[in-house]
Parts: C-alpha cells; structure tokens; sequence
C-alpha cells in the first residue's frame, strides 16, 4: 500500500561538492530533502525509488556518482548505484535519514512498480525526474519554444494524476522531460493520492519540479 510520494529532481548537482565550491542548486537541495522527509514521516515499511529506464536494484544501496563524473574512492561493492537519477534518490534518503534497504527500479516497466507499490506493506515512493531541459540559452539542450508550455502542463499533471493530462510522450522526449515515465507509472497505479505541495524551479535551463502525495 503506497502511503506516501515525492518527485524529485534527477541532477547529482543537488549534492554538494559535485560542482566544486559551487552550489548552484541549494534551493533545490532543501526542497527535495523537505519532500523526501515528508515521505518518511508517513513511516513506510519500505522504501522505493522510481526512476526513468530500466533498472532493478535492492539492499543496502550505495549511492555512486561516477557517471556524474564524480570519482569513487571507495572499493567497489555489490550495493553500488551510479544511475544518476537512482544516486541521487538514494543519497537524499539517506540524507532525510532512511536507514533501511530500498528498492530501486526503472518506470518502464509500470507493471513492476505496480507490484513494489501495490503489495500489503506500507511503501514510501521517490520519483526521481526532471522537466524539460530546454529552457533559455544557457539550457543543457537548444532553447526549444514549447518547453513553457509541456512545463506547466507537467504541473497540471503532478497535481492531478489526471490520465487525460498526461503529456505526450514524444514532446516529453524531445524536451528532454525525464519526470514523465515515474509519474506515469504512479498515476496508472490509480492509487488514492492527494498533492500536498508541488513547485517548480527554472535553475541553469532545466526545469526541476518537487511535489508531494499522501494517501487520501
């Protein structure tokens, strides 16, 4: 039984020391340590993290940033997780202070998040994914003019839950739109969920949304 969600943004750059002295994400930082603490305070019993792709992970996880380009100077264990959007799922409930094992997967497969999600236990879910990444000359892709618009329309769609707000998935892959495969696979879960909070940020032309569901 899903007790509480949160989406999250997918950039290790939430992590401090992974731009340097730098922190251009603090803001971002406290808003999704604040939405994962609130899922922790709904006491799951277990833990899931959401992310975009394939991927199936379970333990004591560790969170690695590698591919982030960031080096590991730890030896390498069976627990070790360098999909970046799972990473850094994993280290902001670490950083909220979970101290159990979690469950890692990837949203395209919704079937198998329906079944971690659905079962008897008390889960708390942490989607991890981003809005488009194509907003303003500094984005990380070139500035695309119906970026605005698929953004608000993935905010409609967070509060919602609403199927029929879904956005379309070939705009979403095209901006770059990484949060559409987990809140899909929670909005087709048809769990009974109200928003309690849900914002979005513009920082380095990306565009971050953090939002929170309880069980209604």
């Amino acid at each position: 039984m899903l007790v509480a969600a949160a989406l999250l943004p997918p950039t290790a750059l939430l992590v401090p020391g992974v731009a340097g002295r730098a922190d251009p994400l603090a803001a971002e930082r406290s808003a999704a340590l604040a939405a994962t603490a609130c899922v922790l305070a709904a006491a799951p019993d277990a833990l899931v993290v959401v992310v975009p792709g394939t991927l199936r992970a379970e333990g004591r996880l560790r969170p690695v940033f590698t591919a982030a380009g960031v080096p590991d100077v730890r030896p390498h264990t069976a627990g070790d997780v360098d999909d970046v959007p799972a990473a850094v799922g994993l280290w902001l409930a670490l950083e909220a202070g979970w101290a159990g094992s979690v469950r890692a997967l990837g949203a395209v497969d919704p079937g198998a998040v329906a079944a971690e999600l659905g079962g008897p236990e008390r889960v708390g879910a942490l989607l991890v994914g981003g809005g488009s990444v194509r907003r303003g000359p500094d984005a990380p892709l070139p500035e695309d003019a119906r970026a605005e618009s698929a953004d608000d329309a993935l905010v409609r769609w967070v509060r919602s839950l609403d199927p029929s707000q879904a956005p379309d998935r070939s705009l979403a892959a095209e901006l770059g739109m990484s949060a559409v495969e987990p809140v899909a696979a929670l909005a087709a879960l048809g769990a009974p969920l109200r928003c309690t909070a849900v914002a979005a940020t513009l920082p380095l032309g990306a565009t971050y949304v953090v939002a929170t569901w309880e069980a209604a």
